[in-house]
């Protein structure tokens, strides 16, 4: 199982933003919801979250969380791991290397940018 930075001085930041709306240009509208949970084999950071981006319709066009697993793409000799943090584009569905709370933030909001077309 792979180790976190107990010290993560970010998570505060990311847990401050829980329940959190943000409007954006064009009716465009950002959610963040984060709270610790125990760790666990699925959850090893210790915070459940999910950080979206919806058009002006309400449908969701990104999304970063982790409620649930997910199996990555086939690969022809590799196992497959099953991980929980990963990153919904439209209708795909990608695995994502939680780093930190902070780095979570950042690519986040990058990818905003860039669906937004300021990135």
């Amino acid at each position: 199982m792979k180790t976190f930075n107990k010290n993560d001085e970010t998570l505060e930041t990311l847990l401050s933003m829980d329940r959190e709306i943000f409007p954006m240009d064009n009716g465009y509208w950002t959610k963040i919801e984060a709270h610790r949970v125990e760790p666990d084999e699925q959850i090893p950071h210790g915070v459940r979250y999910s950080l979206t981006l919806h058009d002006r319709y309400n449908t969701r066009i990104l999304g970063f969380d982790n409620a649930h697993g997910i199996k990555p793409k086939k690969r022809k000799y590799g196992a497959r791991k099953v991980t929980w943090d990963h990153r919904h584009q439209r209708t795909e569905v990608f695995p994502y290397e939680y780093e930190s709370a902070g780095q979570l933030l950042e690519d986040f909001w990058s990818a905003v940018e860039q669906i937004m077309g300021k990135g």
